[in-house]
C-alpha cells in the first residue's frame, strides 16, 4: 500500500471545507516571519496544506468523470469550485504578497527558488479580485462539456456503443460498414452541435472579460501570461505552425496517397483514414482493460524494473479506471494526487490499439508523477505542459522496443510500431490546427458560431484537412473543433504537444543509440519538476528546446527513415 506523507503542519484528520480551511489560512497570512529559516518553514506549511487541497480536489474531479450521471458527485466537484476555491484565492494572493515583500526573501537559495519566486511574481502580476466569480463561473460551465460528450452513444445492430467503443468499427475491412459507423457517430454529434456551440460563446465572452479585467487586450495574451511561458511568444507558435505545413503536411500527404492506392480507392474519405492498408483485420494488443493493466506493466518493467513497479504499485491501490462505459467522461489522463505522491489514470478503453498508445502516455506522466513526489515543496512538481508531456510522448517511443508484450506475431509488432510513427507525424497538423484557431478564436472575440466554423475551415485545409475529401460532409468538416476538450476546459493548452513531440523523437533517437544513457537523462530530466527552467530541463534529457523549422525538418526526417525501415 502507499501512504500519505505525514502532516506536520495541517491537521491529519482535517475535513476539507472552508470553515475548517479559512483558520490555517489566516495563520499563514499573520504569522510573524523573523529569519530566512522561518520562512522556509512557512512555505513548506503553505505548500502543505495546498497539497491537501489539490489532492481533495482531485479525487472530487476524478470521481465525477467516472459517473457523469451521479448528481452527487458533480454537486461535490461544484462545492469546491463554488465555495472553497473563491474564498482560498485572495488568501493565496495575500501569501503571494506576503511572500515577494518578505525583509529574508533575497536570502533564499537563488538557484532553488528562482522558477517557484517567477511564477509567484507572474501570479501578483495577474491576479484581480473581481475575476474570482468569473473564474469559478468558467469552473462549473466548463465541465458541462464532459457530461454532454459523456452522454453519447449509438446504436451498431442490435447494440448501444459509448462514441470510443463505436470508433473501433472505423478500422473495419469492410467500407461499408466504416461507412455506416462514421455517419452514425457524426450525426450522433451533431446532433449536440448548437448545445456546444451556445457553451462555448458562453465561456468565450466570459474569459474574454477575464482577460480585460486583468488589463490585457485579449484571452490569448492574458492566456501566454498565466501559462507562465516565459520561454516563447505567439509570434513563435505562428513560425512552428508554418514549419509544421512546410515540413511534415507533404510526409503525410505522400502517405495519404499511398493509402489511396493501397486501398485502391479513387479518393479518401473520413471513415477511410484509420483502416490499416493490409487489408488485415485491426490490432488487438490486449482483450481486456485487466489485461491492459498486467501487459503495461510488464512493458514497462522490462524497459526498468522501477517503471514497473510504479504502475504494479497504482494497480495494487486501485488507482486505475481504464474501460470505455456510457455516462463516463470522454478522453483520458493522468491525475497527480498530492498528498499520496502516486497518480490515478482515466481512460475509455475499447481494445484498440490506440488504447495501447493511451496508456504508454499516461504511464508516463504517472512516472513523472512518483519522480516528483519527494520534492520540497508542492509547486516544485507544478511541471509547465512543455515538460509534462515530454515525460508521455517519450515512453509512447522509448516503449515500442517492448511491444512484444501485447503483439506474439513479429508482423503484427511491425505494424504496430509503424502505425504509431505515423501518428506521431499526423499529431503535429492536429496540434498547429487546434492552436492557430484558439488563437483566432481569442483575438477575435465578438465573432458568431458561424464565422468560427468559417475560420475553422479556413485553418484545417492548409494542414491536409486529414488528407481525405469532404465533399458533401461539410457540416462535419466544419464543427470537427467541438470533438477536442481542450478547447472547452484548458484553453490554450495544446502547443505543447507538438512542442514535447519533438522533444519526444529526440529522447527517442538518443534511446536508439543508447538506451542506458538515454533514459537516465530522461529519468533525470523528470527528477527536475519544475525547479529549473524549460530550456534547462530539456537540456538534462539530452535534447533541445527547440521548434524552429530547421529542427522539425531534421526530426522528421528521422521519423520517416525510422518508417520506411519497418
Amino acid at each position: 500500500m502507499i501512504h500519505k506523507k505525514t502532516r506536520t503542519y495541517i491537521p491529519a484528520d482535517l475535513e476539507i471545507k472552508w470553515e475548517t480551511l479559512e483558520p490555517l489560512y489566516k495563520d499563514l497570512v499573520n504569522r510573524s516571519i523573523n529569519s530566512v529559516e522561518e520562512l522556509e518553514h512557512w512555505l513548506h506549511d503553505r505548500s502543505e496544506l495546498e497539497a491537501a487541497l489539490e489532492e481533495d480536489f482531485a479525487w472530487r474531479y476524478i470521481r465525477m468523470t467516472c459517473d457523469t450521471n451521479n448528481e452527487e458527485l458533480l454537486a461535490n466537484f461544484q462545492y469546491f469550485a463554488t465555495e472553497i476555491e473563491p474564498k482560498a484565492a485572495p488568501y493565496s494572493n495575500e501569501l503571494n504578497k506576503k511572500l515577494v515583500n518578505s525583509k529574508f526573501i533575497d536570502q533564499l537559495d537563488k538557484n532553488k527558488y528562482f522558477v517557484y519566486l517567477r511564477g509567484i511574481k507572474k501570479s501578483l502580476e495577474l491576479f484581480r479580485e473581481e475575476n474570482i466569480p468569473i473564474q469559478t463561473e468558467i469552473q462549473v460551465e466548463q465541465q458541462k462539456y464532459q457530461s454532454i460528450s459523456g452522454s453519447l452513444s449509438v446504436h451498431i445492430g442490435d447494440k448501444e456503443y459509448t462514441l470510443e467503443q463505436a470508433s473501433v468499427f472505423l478500422k473495419d475491412t469492410d467500407r461499408s460498414k466504416r461507412r455506416e459507423v462514421w455517419e452514425k457517430i457524426t450525426a450522433r454529434r451533431l446532433q449536440e452541435k448548437d448545445k456546444l456551440n451556445d457553451l462555448f460563446d458562453h465561456l468565450r465572452v466570459l474569459r474574454h472579460k477575464v482577460a480585460l479585467n486583468a488589463g490585457f487586450e485579449n484571452f490569448r495574451d492574458y492566456m501566454f501570461q498565466a501559462l507562465g511561458r516565459f520561454d516563447y511568444t505567439p509570434q513563435d507558435c505562428y513560425a512552428f505552425h508554418e514549419a509544421i505545413e512546410l515540413e511534415i503536411v507533404p510526409i503525410l500527404r505522400e502517405q495519404a496517397g499511398q493509402r489511396k492506392q493501397a486501398l485502391g480507392l479513387n479518393e479518401l474519405r473520413p471513415w477511410d483514414m484509420d483502416v490499416n492498408t493490409s487489408g488485415k483485420p485491426a490490432l488487438k494488443p490486449f482483450n481486456s482493460g485487466e489485461d491492459l493493466i498486467e501487459k503495461s506493466i510488464q512493458c514497462f518493467s522490462n524497459i526498468n524494473r522501477y517503471l514497473g513497479e510504479r504502475l504494479e504499485i497504482m494497480k495494487d491501490n486501485n488507482l486505475f479506471d481504464v474501460e470505455s462505459r456510457k455516462g463516463k467522461a470522454p478522453g483520458g489522463y493522468n491525475y497527480p494526487l498530492s498528498e499520496t505522491g502516486a497518480p490515478f489514470i482515466f481512460m475509455n478503453s475499447a481494445n484498440t490499439f490506440r488504447d495501447l498508445t493511451t496508456m504508454v502516455h499516461e504511464g508516463g506522466h504517472a512516472v513523472h508523477t512518483f519522480l516528483t513526489a519527494d520534492l520540497e515543496l508542492n509547486d516544485f512538481k507544478h511541471c509547465p505542459s512543455e515538460v509534462a508531456e515530454l515525460a508521455s510522448m517519450s515512453m509512447e517511443l522509448i516503449s515500442m522496443d517492448n511491444w512484444d508484450v501485447f503483439f506474439d506475431n513479429e508482423e503484427d509488432l511491425k505494424r504496430a510500431k509503424r502505425d504509431q510513427l505515423v501518428d506521431v507525424l499526423k499529431t503535429l497538423p492536429w496540434v498547429a490546427v487546434v492552436d492557430q484557431f484558439q488563437h483566432w478564436i481569442y483575438t477575435n472575440p465578438d465573432h458568431l458560431a458561424s464565422e468560427r466554423a468559417e475560420a475553422w475551415l479556413k485553418i484545417y485545409e492548409p494542414f491536409g484537412a486529414g488528407f481525405a475529401s469532404w465533399s458533401g460532409l461539410e457540416e462535419a468538416e466544419a464543427n470537427l473543433w467541438q470533438k477536442q476538450l481542450h478547447i472547452f476546459e484548458i484553453p490554450f493548452y495544446y502547443i505543447e504537444y507538438g512542442m514535447a513531440q519533438l522533444g519526444a523523437i529526440a529522447v527517442w533517437k538518443n534511446y536508439k543509440e543508447n538506451p542506458e544513457k538515454a533514459l537516465q537523462q530522461y529519468l533525470d530530466a523528470l527528477k527536475l519538476g519544475y525547479t529549473k527552467t524549460i530550456k534547462e530541463i530539456y537540456e538534462t534529457a539530452g535534447i533541445k528546446f527547440d521548434f524552429s523549422a530547421a529542427y522539425v525538418k531534421e526530426l522528421a526526417a528521422f521519423v520517416k527513415a525510422e518508417i520506411e525501415k519497418l
